[in-house]
């Protein structure tokens, strides 16, 4: 009987989802059709739908496991050096691609360890410092990443049996993998890893007296996250064309986290619209270099300071607020 009503609940969440996800999709994949005459546009598009990866990844370690590592670029930094190499070395980038997510998630994992121990602002810094000395490896491993030079004219990939694929097909490429990095984490928060990542956020003290194997799925939440870098840091090198080590540095790091802190962390939403929201604000405000980032940092702000939870957070107090107010007018229509 529980295993029938916990079948019914899974059930019932997936069809509350359904429509969002069904209207993400196809926008998604329409927005790069659309904008595809405008190769700028389409550009900025796709790099949002990138970062749509990353914070779904960033999501997954901050929102749902309460862990807030500022090493992420690092590791997405680490499979772009890792595909680009492994690309030039006449491997097929599709190859490459799983190889390169693969060695950025074993490295998240390895990287993760001090969260066994630290915690909070102390894991916090220590990533940071993890961060910095990623960053000092891609300068001084001048062999494998061309140090602070960087790797330029990156080539699209190839499709399998024929050439290369055009700028255009490579955006519907990205808009697949944004997708498949949403279903996913839409997949494991409602499973029993994700209620058992949601219960070490809250306390993981207490989940451990519960039975639940913390070290074990932290390392997994790391494993996962990663997973997530690696195939963003993979994707982003040949569509930018061009990579280096302020490529992968502490500030993109810092900005992921933000659009997750912005849209709504340990939401499926929220991170998204964090990302839809600031990844083109940041090049639309380009022209205006002396006030993007003090308009950047007040919009930021004005989320903290109204909406501590983040978009999302927001807009479902809004709802709930309005909800009694419109049922009391339908009550007085009624009696009318």
């Amino acid at each position: 009987m529980t295993d029938s009503s916990s079948t019914t609940s899974l059930s019932s969440d997936w069809k509350k989802i359904a429509g969002p996800l069904g209207a993400f999709t196809i926008l998604a994949f329409a927005i790069p059709a659309l904008l595809s005459g405008n190769r700028y546009l389409a550009f900025v598009a796709g790099i949002t739908l990138i970062h749509i990866v990353w914070t779904s990844g960033m999501n997954l370690l901050y929102g749902y496991t309460g862990l807030m590592p500022l090493m992420f670029a690092g590791i997405a930094g680490i499979s772009a050096y890792f595909a680009v190499d492994l690309t030039a070395s006449g491997w097929s980038f599709w190859v490459a691609l799983p190889v390169g997510a693969l060695a950025a998630s074993i490295a998240g994992t390895i990287l993760g360890l001090p969260s066994l121990r630290l915690k909070g602002f102390y894991f916090t810094l220590c990533s940071l410092v993890i961060q910095t000395v990623i960053t000092l490896g891609f300068v001084y491993f001048a062999n494998l990443t061309n140090g602070d030079t960087g790797i330029s004219q990156i080539p699209l990939p190839a499709a399998p049996g024929s050439g290369t694929i055009s700028a255009p097909a490579f955006d519907l490429i990205l808009a697949a993998a944004a997708v498949i990095g949403v279903v996913v984490l839409i997949a494991i928060t409602r499973s029993a890893l994700g209620k058992r990542l949601i219960a070490i956020r809250e306390d993981d003290e207490l989940a451990e007296m519960l039975g639940i194997n913390v070290t074990r799925y932290k390392m997994t939440a790391f494993f996962i996250g990663s997973l997530f870098a690696g195939v963003g840091g993979a994707l982003y090198a040949p569509y930018i064309g061009f990579i280096s080590p302020r490529s992968f540095d502490v500030l993109i790091s810092m900005n992921i986290w933000l659009m997750v802190a912005f849209g709504g962390r340990g939401t499926i939403w929220g991170p998204v619209a964090g990302a839809v929201i600031l990844v083109p604000l940041s090049f639309l405000l380009q022209e205006y270099y002396t006030v993007k980032d003090v308009i950047y940092g007040l919009l930021i702000i004005a989320v903290i300071v109204l909406m501590p939870g983040g978009i999302a957070s927001g807009l479902k107090r809004t709802t709930r607020a309005t909800e009694p107010v419109a049922a009391g007018a339908a009550e007085q229509r009624g009696a009318k």
